[in-house]
């Protein structure tokens, strides 16, 4: 997970001059990220969201940024806090962009949190879920990388237990790759981390 700081982080860093106050914010908090202050992000990016009351993406940021920390076996005392801010981040951003394929995998990625923090109580409850998500999402945006290796990713995960098509499988991540190298975001701050994690899962799977 630590490997979507540096990928997001890195794709602004260089917009610190950016002309609007927005622009700069982000830059920031996505910088501090990047610099391992994951709280001093996350506060700055809730301040960015309290001013830009209409964009959905400083909410996701907070909820990604939150549930990175969360997958941190060093805050392990703190994952129900930092799940508990994430999902309020993901329901404001919700809000404001419902059936957001981006959102959905995040929403999936909190549930995934749970699960790895308790897999005995939370693996029931939460993966039918997640897979739920992960179905709507790539029904949404066939071609949205994140979409489809983060599906196939948690399938992975749980292929030992369902019995799934490891080779299958693998073959979702080898594609997703080849989305992730042509993808092009909306905008410098739209999601576009993974492509990090999908060379790895796929050279794992070779």
């Amino acid at each position: 997970m630590t490997k979507i700081i540096t990928t997001v982080a890195f794709l602004v860093c260089s917009l610190l001059s950016a002309q609007s106050q927005y622009e700069q914010g982000m830059a920031k908090s996505l910088g501090l990220w990047r610099e391992g202050k994951a709280q001093e992000a996350s506060d700055l990016m809730e301040r960015i969201a309290s001013a830009e009351k209409s964009n959905w993406l400083p909410n996701y940021y907070v909820a990604l940024i939150n549930t990175t920390e969360a997958f941190n076996p060093a805050n392990k005392a703190k994952v129900a806090a930092l799940l508990d801010k994430a999902q309020t981040a993901q329901d404001n951003a919700t809000v404001l962009s419902p059936n957001n394929p981006e959102l959905l995998v995040m929403q999936a990625m909190i549930y995934t949190a749970m699960i790895v923090q308790d897999p005995m109580v939370n693996g029931m409850k939460y993966s039918p879920k997640v897979m739920e998500l992960y179905t709507k999402a790539k029904f949404l945006a066939p071609e949205n990388p994140r979409v489809v290796f983060c599906k196939a990713e948690f399938e992975m995960g749980g292929a030992q237990w369902t019995g799934a098509d490891v080779k299958k499988l693998c073959d979702e991540i080898g594609y997703s790759v080849s989305l992730f190298e042509k993808y092009q975001p909306e905008s410098p701050f739209h999601p576009k981390w993974g492509l990090d994690r999908a060379q790895e899962a796929l050279k794992n799977c070779q």
